[in-house]
Protein backbone atom coordinates (compact mmCIF):
# COMPACT_ATOMS: atom_id res chain seq x y z
CA UNK A 1 0.00 0.00 0.00
CA UNK A 2 1.49 3.62 -1.22
CA UNK A 3 2.16 6.05 1.39
CA UNK A 4 0.11 8.91 1.80
CA UNK A 5 2.35 12.01 0.83
CA UNK A 6 3.09 14.41 3.42
CA UNK A 7 0.15 17.60 3.55
CA UNK A 8 3.43 19.94 2.96
CA UNK A 9 6.78 19.35 1.83
CA UNK A 10 9.50 21.43 0.50
CA UNK A 11 13.04 20.76 -0.78
CA UNK A 12 15.99 23.15 -1.02
CA UNK A 13 13.86 26.29 -0.25
CA UNK A 14 16.22 29.33 -0.48
CA UNK A 15 16.49 32.50 -0.51
CA UNK A 16 18.28 35.42 -0.67
CA UNK A 17 17.79 39.08 -0.32
CA UNK A 18 20.94 42.02 -1.84
CA UNK A 19 23.30 38.60 -2.34
CA UNK A 20 22.62 37.66 1.39
CA UNK A 21 21.25 34.35 2.60
CA UNK A 22 18.06 34.56 4.08
CA UNK A 23 16.37 30.69 3.69
CA UNK A 24 18.96 28.23 2.64
CA UNK A 25 17.67 24.62 1.39
CA UNK A 26 15.11 24.22 3.86
CA UNK A 27 13.65 20.86 3.38
CA UNK A 28 10.58 19.50 5.89
CA UNK A 29 7.69 18.06 5.49
CA UNK A 30 4.10 18.24 7.49
CA UNK A 31 2.01 15.16 7.94
CA UNK A 32 -2.28 15.50 7.98
CA UNK A 33 -2.67 16.39 11.84
CA UNK A 34 0.57 17.18 12.66
CA UNK A 35 1.99 20.29 14.20
CA UNK A 36 5.48 21.35 13.22
CA UNK A 37 7.74 24.59 14.62
CA UNK A 38 10.05 26.43 13.13
CA UNK A 39 11.89 27.53 16.10
CA UNK A 40 14.51 30.36 16.08
CA UNK A 41 15.95 33.43 17.06
CA UNK A 42 14.52 36.44 15.46
CA UNK A 43 16.02 37.24 12.40
CA UNK A 44 16.77 33.65 11.64
CA UNK A 45 14.68 33.21 8.46
CA UNK A 46 12.02 31.51 10.09
CA UNK A 47 8.95 34.06 8.48
CA UNK A 48 10.67 33.80 5.06
CA UNK A 49 10.59 30.16 4.70
CA UNK A 50 6.43 30.77 5.85
CA UNK A 51 6.31 33.32 3.47
CA UNK A 52 7.89 31.03 0.24
CA UNK A 53 5.39 28.44 1.26
CA UNK A 54 2.78 30.56 1.72
CA UNK A 55 3.43 32.02 -1.73
CA UNK A 56 3.38 36.24 -1.00
CA UNK A 57 7.38 35.74 -2.04
CA UNK A 58 9.03 33.99 -4.28
CA UNK A 59 11.67 31.40 -3.74
CA UNK A 60 15.39 31.52 -5.96
CA UNK A 61 15.10 27.88 -5.55
CA UNK A 62 13.48 24.88 -3.93
CA UNK A 63 9.97 23.07 -4.39
CA UNK A 64 6.83 23.50 -2.76
CA UNK A 65 3.96 20.80 -2.40
CA UNK A 66 0.66 20.90 -0.84
CA UNK A 67 -0.70 17.18 -1.04
CA UNK A 68 1.98 16.05 -3.54
CA UNK A 69 0.78 19.06 -5.65
CA UNK A 70 3.54 21.57 -6.92
CA UNK A 71 2.99 24.73 -6.32
CA UNK A 72 6.28 26.20 -6.47
CA UNK A 73 9.84 25.25 -8.21
CA UNK A 74 11.78 25.86 -11.28
CA UNK A 75 9.20 28.00 -13.40
CA UNK A 76 6.12 27.72 -11.41
CA UNK A 77 4.33 30.07 -9.00
CA UNK A 78 0.64 29.63 -8.07
CA UNK A 79 -0.48 32.46 -5.93
CA UNK A 80 -1.25 32.24 -1.99
CA UNK A 81 -5.45 31.98 -3.53
CA UNK A 82 -4.54 28.83 -5.89
CA UNK A 83 -2.24 26.89 -2.88
CA UNK A 84 -4.95 25.94 -0.23
CA UNK A 85 -3.42 27.22 2.70
CA UNK A 86 -4.77 28.98 5.99
CA UNK A 87 -2.71 32.02 7.28
CA UNK A 88 -2.51 33.23 11.14
CA UNK A 89 -0.77 36.14 11.70
CA UNK A 90 0.12 38.03 14.98
CA UNK A 91 -1.91 40.73 14.01
CA UNK A 92 -5.49 39.47 13.45
CA UNK A 93 -5.90 41.49 10.64
CA UNK A 94 -9.47 41.40 11.28
CA UNK A 95 -11.84 43.55 9.00
CA UNK A 96 -12.73 46.51 10.84
CA UNK A 97 -15.89 47.20 9.01
CA UNK A 98 -17.17 43.69 9.09
CA UNK A 99 -18.85 41.99 11.79
CA UNK A 100 -17.63 38.94 13.41
CA UNK A 101 -20.07 36.59 11.87
CA UNK A 102 -18.81 38.29 8.18
CA UNK A 103 -15.17 38.12 8.97
CA UNK A 104 -15.40 34.26 9.72
CA UNK A 105 -17.26 34.07 6.35
CA UNK A 106 -15.41 36.36 4.16
CA UNK A 107 -13.24 33.40 1.98
CA UNK A 108 -16.16 30.94 2.01
CA UNK A 109 -17.50 30.48 -1.02
CA UNK A 110 -20.86 28.28 -0.30
CA UNK A 111 -24.28 29.21 -0.14
CA UNK A 112 -26.00 31.64 2.03
CA UNK A 113 -27.54 28.94 4.30
CA UNK A 114 -24.44 26.76 4.13
CA UNK A 115 -22.35 29.59 5.44
CA UNK A 116 -24.17 30.54 7.91
CA UNK A 117 -24.59 26.97 9.60
CA UNK A 118 -20.47 26.90 9.67
CA UNK A 119 -20.10 30.02 11.01
CA UNK A 120 -22.02 29.68 13.49
CA UNK A 121 -20.70 26.18 14.40
CA UNK A 122 -17.22 27.68 14.00
CA UNK A 123 -17.82 30.55 17.02
CA UNK A 124 -19.70 27.81 18.88
CA UNK A 125 -16.22 25.91 19.23
CA UNK A 126 -13.95 29.51 19.63
CA UNK A 127 -16.98 29.95 23.02
CA UNK A 128 -18.03 32.93 20.93
CA UNK A 129 -21.39 32.19 20.16
CA UNK A 130 -23.31 35.05 20.01
CA UNK A 131 -20.70 37.46 18.98
CA UNK A 132 -21.58 37.48 14.68
CA UNK A 133 -23.13 40.83 15.02
CA UNK A 134 -20.27 42.07 16.55
CA UNK A 135 -17.49 44.25 15.14
CA UNK A 136 -13.77 43.77 15.74
CA UNK A 137 -13.46 47.13 18.30
CA UNK A 138 -15.97 45.33 20.36
CA UNK A 139 -13.75 42.05 21.51
CA UNK A 140 -10.62 41.61 23.21
CA UNK A 141 -6.86 40.78 22.14
CA UNK A 142 -8.57 37.23 22.90
CA UNK A 143 -11.84 37.49 21.10
CA UNK A 144 -10.16 38.66 18.54
CA UNK A 145 -7.83 36.19 18.44
CA UNK A 146 -10.60 33.52 18.33
CA UNK A 147 -12.37 35.02 15.57
CA UNK A 148 -8.84 35.00 13.15
CA UNK A 149 -8.47 31.60 13.81
CA UNK A 150 -12.23 30.60 13.41
CA UNK A 151 -11.52 32.43 9.99
CA UNK A 152 -8.53 30.64 9.17
CA UNK A 153 -10.30 27.21 9.26
CA UNK A 154 -13.54 28.41 7.47
CA UNK A 155 -12.55 27.01 4.20
CA UNK A 156 -11.16 24.11 5.84
CA UNK A 157 -7.37 24.57 4.58
CA UNK A 158 -5.30 21.08 4.26
CA UNK A 159 -2.27 23.01 5.75
CA UNK A 160 -2.31 26.03 8.82
CA UNK A 161 0.63 28.69 8.37
CA UNK A 162 0.77 30.22 11.75
CA UNK A 163 3.38 33.12 12.20
CA UNK A 164 3.85 33.98 15.30
CA UNK A 165 0.02 33.86 16.14
CA UNK A 166 0.01 34.16 20.09
CA UNK A 167 2.69 36.74 20.84
CA UNK A 168 0.19 40.14 21.14
CA UNK A 169 -1.73 38.40 23.77
CA UNK A 170 -0.96 38.80 27.43
CA UNK A 171 0.46 35.08 29.90
CA UNK A 172 -3.07 34.78 31.11
CA UNK A 173 -4.49 34.54 28.03
CA UNK A 174 -1.90 32.60 25.76
CA UNK A 175 -2.29 29.16 27.25
CA UNK A 176 -5.72 29.04 27.16
CA UNK A 177 -6.12 30.00 23.35
CA UNK A 178 -2.91 27.66 22.22
CA UNK A 179 -4.36 24.82 23.64
CA UNK A 180 -8.22 25.88 22.02
CA UNK A 181 -6.53 26.23 18.73
CA UNK A 182 -4.49 23.27 18.95
CA UNK A 183 -7.10 21.12 19.73
CA UNK A 184 -9.18 22.65 16.94
CA UNK A 185 -6.58 22.17 14.59
CA UNK A 186 -6.19 18.44 15.55
CA UNK A 187 -10.02 17.68 15.16
CA UNK A 188 -10.13 19.10 11.70
CA UNK A 189 -6.92 17.03 10.82
CA UNK A 190 -5.00 20.38 9.28
CA UNK A 191 -0.86 19.74 8.93
CA UNK A 192 0.66 23.13 10.93
CA UNK A 193 3.60 24.87 10.24
CA UNK A 194 4.20 27.60 13.31
CA UNK A 195 6.64 30.50 13.54
CA UNK A 196 8.41 30.92 17.17
CA UNK A 197 10.73 32.10 18.46
CA UNK A 198 9.98 30.91 22.07
CA UNK A 199 10.75 27.41 23.30
CA UNK A 200 8.59 26.88 25.59
CA UNK A 201 5.14 27.56 23.06
CA UNK A 202 7.35 25.22 20.66
CA UNK A 203 7.41 22.62 23.34
CA UNK A 204 3.97 22.88 24.35
CA UNK A 205 2.36 22.91 20.74
CA UNK A 206 4.77 20.40 18.43
CA UNK A 207 4.64 17.16 17.48
CA UNK A 208 8.28 18.23 15.81
CA UNK A 209 10.77 21.37 16.44
CA UNK A 210 12.68 22.50 13.46
CA UNK A 211 15.23 24.38 15.09
CA UNK A 212 16.83 27.05 12.85
CA UNK A 213 19.82 29.27 12.95
CA UNK A 214 21.67 31.51 9.86
CA UNK A 215 18.52 30.76 7.38
CA UNK A 216 19.30 26.87 8.00
CA UNK A 217 17.42 23.86 9.44
CA UNK A 218 19.99 22.84 12.32
CA UNK A 219 18.25 19.91 14.04
CA UNK A 220 14.84 18.45 13.63
CA UNK A 221 12.97 16.00 15.11
CA UNK A 222 10.19 15.64 18.70
CA UNK A 223 10.94 18.09 21.14
CA UNK A 224 12.44 15.42 23.80
CA UNK A 225 14.78 14.28 21.35
CA UNK A 226 15.59 18.06 20.44
CA UNK A 227 16.00 19.12 24.07
CA UNK A 228 17.55 16.51 25.84
CA UNK A 229 20.01 15.74 22.62
CA UNK A 230 21.01 18.88 21.12
CA UNK A 231 23.49 18.87 18.53
CA UNK A 232 25.61 21.66 19.93
CA UNK A 233 25.92 24.01 22.90
CA UNK A 234 24.20 26.81 20.95
CA UNK A 235 21.09 24.49 20.42
CA UNK A 236 21.21 23.35 23.97
CA UNK A 237 21.20 27.05 25.46
CA UNK A 238 18.46 27.96 22.80
CA UNK A 239 16.18 25.54 25.12
CA UNK A 240 17.45 27.02 28.40
CA UNK A 241 19.91 28.47 30.96
CA UNK A 242 23.25 26.52 30.29
CA UNK A 243 26.28 26.30 32.69
CA UNK A 244 29.96 25.23 30.98
CA UNK A 245 33.02 23.45 32.59
CA UNK A 246 35.99 23.38 29.98
CA UNK A 247 38.34 20.26 30.05
CA UNK A 248 40.74 18.58 27.87
CA UNK A 249 39.62 15.02 26.35
CA UNK A 250 42.74 12.36 27.08
CA UNK A 251 42.33 8.95 26.38
CA UNK A 252 38.32 9.65 25.89
CA UNK A 253 38.18 10.78 29.43
CA UNK A 254 37.73 14.32 30.57
CA UNK A 255 39.03 15.14 34.09
CA UNK A 256 36.66 17.87 35.93
CA UNK A 257 36.07 18.94 39.43
CA UNK A 258 33.22 17.09 39.15
CA UNK A 259 35.14 13.67 38.20
CA UNK A 260 36.06 12.02 34.98
CA UNK A 261 33.46 12.12 31.84
CA UNK A 262 33.27 9.25 29.27
CA UNK A 263 34.16 11.82 25.90
CA UNK A 264 34.71 9.42 23.47
CA UNK A 265 34.99 10.54 19.54
CA UNK A 266 36.78 13.49 20.92
CA UNK A 267 40.63 13.71 19.43
CA UNK A 268 43.33 12.98 22.11
CA UNK A 269 44.07 16.75 23.85
CA UNK A 270 41.08 18.07 22.17
CA UNK A 271 39.33 21.17 24.47
CA UNK A 272 35.40 19.98 25.11
CA UNK A 273 32.68 22.14 26.94
CA UNK A 274 30.80 20.07 29.17
CA UNK A 275 27.45 21.51 29.48
CA UNK A 276 24.93 21.15 32.25
CA UNK A 277 21.76 22.77 32.64
CA UNK A 278 21.20 24.29 36.32
CA UNK A 279 17.97 21.62 37.20
CA UNK A 280 20.99 19.21 37.39
CA UNK A 281 22.99 21.04 39.44
CA UNK A 282 22.20 18.97 42.22
CA UNK A 283 22.95 20.87 46.17
CA UNK A 284 24.39 18.14 48.36
CA UNK A 285 22.22 18.67 51.26
CA UNK A 286 22.98 15.50 52.88
CA UNK A 287 26.91 16.13 52.90
CA UNK A 288 26.77 19.68 53.72
CA UNK A 289 30.26 20.89 54.23
CA UNK A 290 32.03 17.38 54.88
CA UNK A 291 33.80 17.22 51.66
CA UNK A 292 33.70 14.74 48.66
CA UNK A 293 32.32 11.55 48.92
CA UNK A 294 31.74 9.95 45.34
CA UNK A 295 28.83 7.88 44.19
CA UNK A 296 28.04 6.14 40.95
CA UNK A 297 25.87 8.53 39.08
CA UNK A 298 26.27 11.84 40.22
CA UNK A 299 30.23 11.81 40.36
CA UNK A 300 32.47 13.89 42.94
CA UNK A 301 31.27 16.83 44.90
CA UNK A 302 32.73 20.16 44.13
CA UNK A 303 32.88 23.24 46.77
CA UNK A 304 31.16 26.56 46.17
CA UNK A 305 30.22 29.79 47.47
CA UNK A 306 26.88 31.43 46.79
CA UNK A 307 27.29 34.69 45.51
CA UNK A 308 23.16 35.69 45.33
CA UNK A 309 20.17 33.41 45.21
CA UNK A 310 16.24 34.73 44.06
CA UNK A 311 12.93 32.99 44.53
CA UNK A 312 11.05 33.12 40.87
CA UNK A 313 7.88 31.19 42.12
CA UNK A 314 8.11 27.34 41.16
CA UNK A 315 12.12 27.66 41.42
CA UNK A 316 14.76 29.30 43.18
CA UNK A 317 18.03 30.37 41.44
CA UNK A 318 21.46 30.29 43.48
CA UNK A 319 24.56 31.49 41.32
CA UNK A 320 27.65 29.93 43.21
CA UNK A 321 31.45 30.98 42.36
CA UNK A 322 33.14 27.91 42.55
CA UNK A 323 36.68 26.72 43.84
CA UNK A 324 38.40 25.56 40.98
CA UNK A 325 39.60 28.05 37.77
CA UNK A 326 36.89 30.73 38.98
CA UNK A 327 34.26 29.17 37.51
CA UNK A 328 30.61 30.32 38.25
CA UNK A 329 27.47 27.96 37.82
CA UNK A 330 24.12 28.54 38.51
CA UNK A 331 22.10 25.78 40.07
CA UNK A 332 18.05 25.99 39.72
CA UNK A 333 15.90 24.35 42.99
CA UNK A 334 12.45 23.58 43.26
CA UNK A 335 10.70 25.91 45.64
CA UNK A 336 12.00 28.00 48.12
CA UNK A 337 15.80 28.05 48.76
CA UNK A 338 17.79 31.44 49.54
CA UNK A 339 20.99 30.65 51.09
CA UNK A 340 22.73 33.48 52.08
CA UNK A 341 25.51 35.23 50.49
CA UNK A 342 28.49 33.38 51.24
CA UNK A 343 27.34 30.33 52.44
CA UNK A 344 29.32 27.10 51.08
CA UNK A 345 28.09 24.13 49.77
CA UNK A 346 28.89 21.14 47.99
CA UNK A 347 27.57 20.77 44.24
CA UNK A 348 27.28 17.74 41.97
CA UNK A 349 25.97 17.17 38.58
CA UNK A 350 23.83 14.64 36.73
CA UNK A 351 26.73 13.54 34.74
CA UNK A 352 23.88 11.48 32.09
CA UNK A 353 22.36 14.90 31.81
CA UNK A 354 25.54 16.62 30.16
CA UNK A 355 26.56 17.33 26.79
CA UNK A 356 29.89 17.14 26.02
CA UNK A 357 30.84 18.94 22.89
CA UNK A 358 34.44 19.58 20.87
CA UNK A 359 35.93 23.29 20.34
CA UNK A 360 38.16 23.90 17.66
CA UNK A 361 41.93 23.67 18.42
Amino acid sequence: MPATPPRLETTDLSRSFSGRPVVENVSLSVAPGQVTCLLGPSGCGKSTTLRLIAGVDHADRGEVRIEGRLVAGPGLHLPPEARGVGLMFQDFALFPHLTVAENVGFGLRIDRTEKARRVDALLERVTLSGFGPKHPHQLSGGEQQRVALARALAPRPKVMLMDEPFSGLDNRLRDGIRDTTLELLKEEGTAVLLVTHEPDEAMRMADEIALMRGGRIVQHGAPYNVYNAPIDKAAAAFFSDINVIRGVSRGALTETPFGAFLTPGHPDGGPVEIVIRPQHLKIDFDRGGRGPNPTPQEGTPARGTVLRSRYLGRESLVDFQMDFEGARLTASVPGVFLPSPGTVLWLMIRRDRCFVFGLPR
